[in-house]
């Protein structure tokens, strides 16, 4: 058996060329589109004390020498969150950010080790507003890539069509038969062994050291994720606590946050946060989020103190990260990732 052709090939490149091209087009309308509202758009620095404390989020590391040759560790960011929500602290209201991004053990038709993430905030405006946003950026993707609707593997929706909104616990009651916030107690706390029960009465596997995360994880990948998006966009909004370290209780309910994600032909395209500002609740979330990582990866990473103190600064603010080359991959009709990126990272095609 004979390996593929490399990307830069000439063959090859004249095959992938028209699309990298058009995704250059999406890329500077999305920019338009940002600027024509007065958002002003950041550069933050990749290398960061702390990639993000996601308990599932895998970063890579580097050593940065000082000049009398002591090393440092640093981290290539997973999103620039933390360098923004430092420039809402500044005095910043209308932010965007639109660049590469690095998360490790990633690979496959939708995920590529280095990425292109476009973020953006919005101060003293409910994640209500973010929501419109998603909405017209597809449209205006849509209209951009001349197509009248997004695909993948098998599945479509109309870019165009007025989104679908449905909490949390509505889709595992309409997809997976599972009363969620049966699980989830008044404070936010979760109740493994009431999920385990509840999944298994539906036919669905549980392993007996699983966490109330790794269940919710489970039950999302294997019915709920799948159906999300199909026909229109669905709109995934109130999360319980346990699953949105860095988003706000909601007012209407305490078991859930002001999370929501934006899915287009069952691919996850935003997540999206009223953000939390208390920075004591932050730490001791993120504090959280690390012991499971220890748990689950036997490492954690450390807490960007300079974030933190921030953070008790900031205003409030909702902000969102939309994976910009899962857009232009459905917008192109690509059938991975990496048919929309111009230089794939060396290692194994998707």
């Amino acid at each position: 058996m004979t390996s593929a052709s490399p990307f830069w090939a000439p063959h090859v490149h004249a095959d992938r060329r028209p699309r990298l091209l058009a995704r250059n087009r999406l890329k500077a309308a999305v920019r338009a589109w940002f600027e024509a509202r007065d958002f002003v758009e950041v550069e933050t620095a990749a290398l960061q004390v702390s990639p993000g404390n996601e308990a599932h989020l895998s970063a890579f590391a580097t050593q940065a020498l000082l000049p009398d040759g002591m090393g440092q560790t640093l981290y290539l960011h997973t999103s620039p969150e933390f360098a923004c929500k430092k420039l809402l602290a500044a005095g910043e209201t209308r932010i965007f950010s639109f660049g590469p991004v690095w998360r490790n053990r990633e690979r496959g038709a939708l995920h590529h080790p280095e990425f292109t993430m476009l973020e953006w905030y919005r101060v003293h405006e409910g994640y209500e507003a973010l929501m419109e946003d998603c909405a017209t950026l597809l449209r205006r993707a849509a209209d951009t890539a001349g197509t009248e609707r997004f695909a993948f593997r098998g599945r479509a929706c109309d870019p165009r069509a007025a989104p679908e909104r449905l909490t949390v616990a509505e889709a595992f009651d309409r997809h997976a038969g599972i009363d969620l916030l049966a699980t989830v107690n008044g404070d936010g706390g979760t109740d493994a062994a009431a999920l385990r029960a509840a999944m298994q009465s539906q036919g669905l596997r549980a392993a007996p050291d699983d966490g109330w995360a790794d269940l919710f994880s489970k039950v999302m990948v294997e019915k709920v994720e799948p159906a999300l998006g199909i026909g229109r966009v669905t709109i995934l909004c109130d999360y319980p606590v346990a699953e949105a370290a860095l988003a706000r209780r909601s007012g209407r309910d305490p078991r859930v946050a002001e999370r929501f994600e934006l899915y287009a032909c069952g691919v996850e395209l935003a997540n999206g946060f009223g953000e939390l500002t208390d920075a004591a609740e932050q730490r001791r979330r993120f504090e959280a989020e690390m012991d499971e990582k220890e748990r689950v990866y036997g490492e954690r990473y450390p807490l960007d103190e300079d974030f933190l103190a921030a953070l008790a600064s900031m205003p409030a603010a909702s902000g969102i990260a939309l994976g910009f080359d899962r857009l232009a991959m459905l917008a192109l009709g690509a059938a991975r990732i990496e048919d929309v990126i111009w230089t794939p990272v060396a290692g194994g095609a998707a």
